[in-house]
């Protein structure tokens, strides 16, 4: 564990804990209202990610019907803070190169922050035709605003290519989601005059389909979620199925990084709901004071900290293994190419 001092300082938008000898560097988002306040609500949950040797960013969550200017401010963001930190960190006598290398960089989210970073999973290939084919007719007239965003930024800022994406509990929300129950009429109305959310979660889930990308992804699901779902979904009723993220991203992503908590090594009697990650410690427990939650657990029962920093290892042992393979195609391609002919 790193005796580094685990403190938070306002950089730009985001709110940074900077590491002294970092080996990767966490982007975090979280959800609505808690995603707000980053570094209150998950506190306990970043302070551990920090301690295994991770420079943590938190981003925090700003509400907007439309997705993809939050997604790609998102990008925006961590240009600035590249350069940022890397000046603060020299500053500190800490070390700073890492802040530049694109291939350092991570992201991990939690319920709705997790529909932005699979935007930006989604942008870092050939995302137009996918657009121009979407079905739905609000699809085609997004194009321009996202080329709007994205003129903003670097062109070779302009991906999340390399970079594994970890998403807690996902919920791919859209205007139904954000809008209370018993004003559902709104929502309608909403999306009918095309001023709720874009994309849809409809929409989206076109474009991850359609998408070549989602290769290091990995996916931490909760087997008590009524909000993102859990895999369990697959034996219930068929409005929950599809009602249910983590069940539609098992069916639709092939060969994905999933683990469900809890699981057979869980102490008999406990589950976990949709803010796990929510919390903060209290001598030997993790209190989030949320009596439809867990409201106060033993830090021994905790599995959750532990699986997402395993899995942040997996998803960059797995970055590094297809670099490698795309490496040896391209050579044995190269070879091919200049061989000579003999007639």
């Amino acid at each position: 564990m790193s005796n580094a001092e685990f403190k938070f300082y306002p950089v730009s938008h985001s709110w940074v804990a900077i590491h002294p000898k970092p080996k990767g560097v966490v982007q975090f988002i979280g959800g609505a209202f808690f995603g707000t306040f980053p570094t209150v609500f998950y506190r306990y949950f970043l302070r551990k990610i920090f301690e295994e040797g991770y420079t943590v960013i938190a981003l925090p969550f700003r509400f907007s019907f439309r997705h993809w200017s939050i997604a790609i401010s998102l990008l925006q963001e961590q240009g600035i803070l590249a350069d940022a930190i890397t000046q603060i960190a020299k500053s500190l006598n800490y070390q700073s190169e890492i802040y530049q290398d694109k291939k350092k960089y991570y992201w991990l989210a939690h319920s709705l922050g997790c529909k932005y970073i699979t935007l930006l999973e989604f942008l870092s290939n050939d995302w137009e035709p996918i657009l121009n084919k979407c079905p739905e007719k609000t699809c085609k007239g997004q194009i321009e605003r996202i080329k709007n965003y994205l003129s903003q930024i670097p062109v070779e800022r302009r991906n999340i290519k390399g970079q594994p994406s970890l998403l807690v509990a996902p919920d791919i929300s859209d205007t139904e989601s954000a809008v209370p129950q018993p004003l559902a009429f709104i929502a309608h109305l909403l999306d009918r005059f095309g001023l709720g959310v874009l994309p849809t979660r409809k929409q989206t889930q076109f474009f991850i389909k359609e998408s070549e990308l989602f290769k290091l992804t990995g996916i931490i699901s909760f087997d008590k979620d009524t909000i993102a779902g859990s895999k369990t979904d697959k034996d219930k009723d068929q409005k929950t199925q599809e009602n249910s993220d983590v069940l539609w991203f098992l069916q639709n992503l092939e060969d994905i990084l999933h683990q469900e908590l809890p699981d057979t090594r869980t102490v008999q009697g406990r589950h976990c709901k949709h803010l796990e990650p929510v919390g903060n410690q209290i001598g030997e427990y993790v209190v989030d004071f949320n009596p439809l939650d867990k409201f106060i657990e033993p830090i021994k029962y905790r599995q959750l900290e532990g699986v997402v920093l395993q899995f942040l290892q997996e998803l960059r042992q797995k970055e590094q293994l297809l670099s490698s393979e795309k490496q040896t195609i391209s050579v044995l391609k190269s070879s091919q190419d200049t061989t000579p002919v003999v007639t």
